[in-house]
């Protein structure tokens, strides 16, 4: 009988994984309180606690082929230089991939019924799609562009190849029926200097690098300690700064 009350090997690890992780329960992984109901053996330890991730540098939107096309071409557009970081070290395809999953992704805050009519230039977007489909055709067709001119995906172009096919967009060189190329280019222009200059709790403006590169101070609680004196220069806060106070 006792050897029928063994566990085996294979029993035991799974147990002591179980207990390390938290529970699996449709497919999430749940500890807490729930990850404390499983025994544990007084000779195991539990795995010491890692460092969080930056759970704001997770992608809410885009495909992974979308994301590294998007981090492509807003890099041509916000390239790095001597005096900062690009959009990619922003984050600035983590910004626009939020964007596209909140409220601007889906027009929520637009008139976007029937009937539609091509508007002028001041009037702004007055088309049916919503900005992630304008989003979802743009980079298809980029991507199609450039097979189409170099055999070669955008993110396998050289800078000068990536400037003429985004530069192909912006001059509506490219022949599409369902979006205005340069309406795309624009948007995803707008868009990635919005990503390098937002509130990094917005995803973008990694390390608030973009407004460091401006000394700008970001946002501030009040200036009233410093109002009356000599200009200083001030380190810049975020809105996550005082979320966390």
């Amino acid at each position: 009988m006792a050897e029928e009350n063994k566990e085996n090997p294979e029993s035991l690890s799974r147990r002591k994984f179980l207990r390390n992780t938290g529970f699996t329960v449709g497919g999430l992984a749940v500890g807490g309180v729930l990850g404390s109901l499983l025994p544990r053996k007084k000779e195991e330890k539990v795995a010491p606690a890692t460092k969080a991730e930056n759970f704001n540098q997770a992608l809410m939107y885009f495909t992974p082929e979308q994301f590294q096309l998007t981090e492509a071409a807003t890099e041509r557009i916000f390239p790095e230089e001597e005096s900062g970081p690009g959009a990619k070290a922003l984050g600035v395809a983590f910004f626009i991939d939020h964007q596209l999953a909140g409220d601007w992704g889906f027009n929520a805050r637009e008139y976007m019924q029937a009937p539609f009519f091509k508007g002028e230039k001041v009037q702004g977007y007055q088309g049916r799609l919503r900005r992630r489909d304008i989003f979802d055709i743009g980079l298809r067709e980029l991507q199609n562009h450039s097979m189409t001119v170099h055999k070669k995906k955008f993110t396998e172009l050289k800078e000068e190849e990536q400037d003429a096919i985004l530069r192909d967009f912006e001059e509506d060189k490219v022949n599409l029926t369902t979006i205005s190329p340069s309406g795309f280019f624009q948007m995803l222009r707008s868009a990635t200097l919005e990503g390098a200059y937002s509130d990094p709790l917005y995803g973008g403006n990694r390390n608030m690098d973009g407004w460091k590169m401006r000394n700008y101070p970001g946002s501030q609680m009040a200036y009233t300690d410093i109002i009356d004196k000599d200009f200083k220069k001030i380190n810049p806060q975020s809105l996550k700064n005082h979320l966390n106070h």
